[in-house]
């Protein structure tokens, strides 16, 4: 596969998951059913078993390491952040209002890893503000 293919597979992949964890979380938030349903569950996985191999295999296509591209590193702590998050909005928050939280502050970190992507800076956004 040549690069813009595999890019464009993995921004799609990207557009996908915050697509889903958006729809997701505002389903969970407002009670609905559907979220818990086993396909909810596990469409997620697949996008994001597309998005993180389609991220490795770019990497591999450029060369790049977290160790000699410091925005590397910073998408992947970013990442973590993420998923830990978002496992606390869709599953293990005891309250609405934690979950609530959870799933705005993962929101934000999802848009600030875009935002390392696209600027090729650890400070993402920031970056663009100095």
């Amino acid at each position: 596969m040549d690069y813009a293919a595999l890019k464009l597979v993995h921004q799609s992949a990207v557009a996908l998951s915050i697509v889903g964890f958006f729809a997701r979380g505002t389903a969970m938030l407002a009670g609905a059913s559907w979220v818990r349903t086993r396909s909810a569950r596990t469409l997620p996985h697949v996008v994001d078993t597309v998005l993180i191999v389609s991220a490795i295999a770019l990497a591999w296509m450029l060369r790049l390491s977290p160790t000699h591209a410091p925005w590397i590193a910073a998408k992947i702590g970013g990442l973590f952040v993420y998923i830990a998050l978002g496992m606390v909005a869709l599953r293990f928050g005891r309250t609405r209002a934690i979950r609530s939280a959870a799933f705005v502050v993962a929101l934000l970190i999802y848009a600030w890893i875009v935002s390392v992507a696209m600027t090729k800076d650890p400070r993402g956004l920031i970056a663009w503000l100095t």
